[in-house]
């Protein structure tokens, strides 16, 4: 036996493989399919208020409460099987009933749901669906109900998990504005497996509607990516441009990179949801191995001329969005090389510019020091002749004299004490 503490997770990651049973199902029966979603998206999810609303249906039908935080609940009362999901972004209802009601399609199945329940929905309604189970095999028998229940131009029909049923539907909406599903089941077939194929329709309906909300988001992009694309190749046309500034450039090209985010922001979420949506809707198609009926076009087809086009849409408006804030990125790159060119041509005609005046410094400072040694060399004449001028004298020498005698050695030892001086200071 082995030993040893289970991690924290552990029995939560098994019991999350088990979550959510399908159904069991015996024909004839009827369900009624319904999810709804917050109306302001995912941030707006009042949790508290849908438990609620939850626990307020369960007491109508006298069922225990699920444990607190629990995200599915299922269980039957009397002919009813009522089924609740919470996910991400949506919440699910499903009931099941024992009977096939008056007549095919008439809204009647939703009538399990109390009325004023169902006026309270904490949210707005994203899809419902009404789906009918019959017992039957016989192909014409199988015709004539499509015929009188179905638009033959968008009816999709295939024979589904070896021929255990078939199953059916338009996806229009009726007078009750709720889409129609058939399932017409071999007697051979389970209950568990018609749970598993009308599971499967009801995940196949929700994911598809929850993908095609990035459509919409999609084309409101389209005209902002527009109007972006248009601002930035004006701009790299003003890089080319001699008179536009590099600073109005930079100003115009923080403005569109902003804009770029922005947009990136708010679609983001929603374009990756609709691709996950989207294989998740894929799949579910896959794991019905369909094969097709009396020539009628199956749901894998019909997928593929309604449903895959909008999520190309979706990926080609992804994928423009990435292009833009990549080029925004490379016309970063080019106004940034701009801008140091600029700045290197600005910064050598300082440098030109700060030599000249060293130049002129220079000039002037031997200016000022020629000057300086014709003043040095009059005062100490001056003084010189003070000293010599009694000698002088004494000798009748003339004072002009020996002004002159005395001017070559003064100006000879002031020019060589001025050198002295500037040899000795730091260069």
């Amino acid at each position: 036996m082995p030993n040893g503490i289970d991690h924290a997770l552990r029995r939560d990651a098994i019991d999350e493989l088990h979550a959510r049973p399908f159904p069991v199902v015996t024909a004839p029966a009827r369900a009624a399919f319904f999810a709804f979603t917050p109306p302001e998206g995912p941030q707006s999810r009042d949790a508290a208020a849908e438990w609620a609303h939850l626990l307020k249906l369960l007491d109508y039908f006298g069922l225990a409460h699920p444990t607190p935080g629990a995200s599915h609940f299922s269980e039957k009362s009397g002919g009813v099987w009522l089924s609740w999901e919470s996910h991400s972004e949506f919440t699910t209802y499903t009931a099941i009933l024992d009977d096939l009601g008056k007549s095919p399609f008439d809204g009647s199945e939703f009538e399990v749901f109390p009325t004023d329940w169902m006026s309270k929905i904490p949210g707005v309604k994203l899809s419902s669906c009404a789906i009918r189970i019959e017992e039957c095999t016989d192909t014409k028998a199988i015709q004539l109900s499509l015929k009188s229940w179905f638009e033959p131009e968008s009816l999709s029909v295939s024979r589904v998990l070896d021929d255990a049923a078939v199953i059916a539907g338009d996806y229009r909406t009726d007078a009750s504005g709720n889409l129609r599903f058939a399932l017409f089941a071999d007697p051979s077939t389970g209950p568990r497996r018609i749970g598993r194929i009308i599971q499967r329709l009801n995940e196949i309906e929700i994911y598809k509607s929850m993908s095609m909300l990035g459509l919409f988001e999609a084309r409101k992009l389209s005209k902002d990516l527009s109007r972006v694309d248009s601002q930035l190749a004006d701009l790299v046309a003003d890089l080319r441009k001699e008179d536009v500034s590099a600073e109005k450039n930079l100003h115009d090209l923080l403005g569109i990179s902003a804009n770029l985010e922005g947009l990136s922001a708010r679609v983001n979420y929603r374009f990756s949801a609709s691709k996950a949506y989207a294989a998740i809707v894929n799949q579910r198609i896959e794991v019905l191995r369909e094969r097709q009926f009396e020539g009628l076009q199956s749901f894998r087809e019909f997928m593929m001329r309604r449903f895959d086009p909008s999520m190309r849409t979706v990926q080609a408006m992804d994928g423009r969005l990435q292009d833009l804030i990549a080029r925004a990125i490379r016309t970063g790159n080019l106004l940034r090389t701009r801008v140091d060119v600029e700045r290197q041509s600005e910064s050598q005609e300082l440098l030109e510019s700060m030599n000249k005046r060293a130049d002129l410094q220079l000039k002037l400072q031997k200016t000022v020091e020629g000057l300086s040694v014709v003043a040095i060399s009059y005062y100490a004449t001056a003084l010189m002749v003070y000293v010599f001028l009694p000698v002088a004298d004494i000798f009748n020498i003339p004072k002009s004299i020996v002004a002159a005698s005395i001017v070559p050695f003064v100006i000879f030892g002031v020019v060589f004490a001025l050198r002295r001086i500037r040899r000795r200071l730091p260069s």
